[in-house]
C-alpha cells in the first residue's frame, strides 16, 4: 500500500485528515467493488459521502468488508438542507450513523448554505443547525464538523453566531475555479480548505496547458490536475467508479510540479462552476 496516499494535514482540533480522498455521488456515483478495491489495493483511507447520495448502507458494508480497521479510516458525511434545524439535524446525523453501522463520523458537514425554511432567514437556520453540530461534536458523534459550499460571508456569520469555528470548508476547486479570497480566508481562520471536482468534471482534461504538462511529466492530465490541487495545499477528493482511474488518481505523490508550471495552471482560472454555485445565497 502506498503510504503517501495517507499523507495528512492537521485540523485546528489536532486531528489529521488525509490530503487525498475518494468522493462518491448520486446518479451512479457509487460502485461497491471499486470502493473495496480503493480501500484494499490502493491504500485509500479517506471516503467522502452524503445522505443525499443514497449509498450510506452500501458504503458502510464496504467499509466492514474491506477489513480495514475503522480507526484507520476517515469518513466524511453531510447533512442535507431538508434536515436543517436543531432537532432534525441531530436525528439525521444519528440516522446516518445507524444506516452505515457506525458509532461516529470523522467529519460531518452542512452540505449547502441555503436552508429553504419559510419565514426564517438562511442565517438563522444555519446558526441553529450549526449549534446541533456543535453538540454532536462535543458528544463525540462527530470528531470534526464543517461546512460545504460556504462563502466568506456565510462563514463570517457562523463565526459571529456560534462558538466552534468549522474545521473544514469543502468547496468546488479546480484550475478553472480558484476562489483565492475564500482559500485565504479559510487559512487565516484555521479552517482546512477541501476541494471537490478537481478535474472540473472532465473539462480540464483536454485543456492544452494541462495536456502539455502531462506530456512533460509523463503523467496523465488527471494526475496533473490532482497534483496541482494537492500542491496548492488543498485536501482533494476526486470521484470515480472505475478501478483503473482510482489507481491513477492515487499515483500523484511521486512527482512535484515546478513553480513555473504551478503558476501557469494558476492562470487558467476563469470562474466557471461545473457544480453548484453558492454565489447568490444570502
Amino acid at each position: 500500500m502506498p503510504s503517501s496516499v495517507c499523507t495528512t494535514v492537521p485540523l485546528s482540533n489536532g486531528l489529521r485528515i488525509p490530503v487525498l480522498g475518494l468522493g462518491t455521488s448520486h446518479n451512479g456515483g457509487y460502485c461497491h467493488d471499486v470502493i473495496l478495491h480503493a480501500l484494499r489495493e490502493c491504500g485509500v483511507r479517506h471516503i467522502d459521502t452524503a445522505r443525499r447520495y443514497g449509498c450510506e448502507e452500501e458504503l458502510g458494508r464496504a467499509m466492514r468488508e474491506s477489513g480495514v480497521p475503522r480507526s484507520d479510516l476517515w469518513l466524511t458525511n453531510k447533512l442535507w438542507p431538508g434536515d436543517y434545524g436543531h432537532k432534525a439535524a441531530k436525528k439525521a446525523c444519528l440516522d446516518s450513523c445507524s444506516r452505515m453501522g457506525l458509532d461516529y463520523f470523522d467529519l460531518y458537514l452542512m452540505h449547502w448554505p441555503q436552508c429553504h425554511q419559510r419565514g426564517r432567514s438562511n442565517r438563522e437556520v444555519r446558526a441553529e443547525t450549526w449549534r446541533a453540530l456543535e453538540e454532536l461534536y462535543h458528544e463525540g458523534v462527530c470528531r470534526a464538523i464543517g461546512v460545504s459550499n460556504f462563502l466568506v460571508h456565510h462563514l463570517e456569520q457562523l463565526k459571529e453566531d456560534c462558538s466552534v469555528v468549522p474545521h473544514v470548508n469543502q468547496v468546488e476547486y479546480h484550475v478553472y475555479q480558484q476562489p483565492r479570497q475564500l482559500v485565504e480566508y479559510c487559512r487565516e481562520e484555521g479552517i482546512v480548505f477541501q476541494g471537490y471536482c478537481p478535474l472540473a468534471k472532465g473539462e480540464a482534461l483536454g485543456d492544452p496547458a494541462v495536456v502539455k504538462l502531462a506530456q512533460k511529466y509523463g503523467r496523465t492530465p488527471a494526475q496533473i490536475c490532482i497534483r496541482w490541487s494537492i500542491q496548492t495545499g488543498v485536501v482533494t477528493i476526486p470521484k470515480s467508479t472505475k478501478k483503473e482511474r482510482i489507481e491513477e488518481n492515487c499515483q500523484v505523490f511521486g512527482f512535484q510540479l515546478e513553480e513555473g508550471d504551478m503558476a501557469a495552471l494558476g492562470t487558467l482560472h476563469d470562474g466557471r462552476h461545473v457544480s453548484w454555485d453558492p454565489t447568490h445565497v444570502e
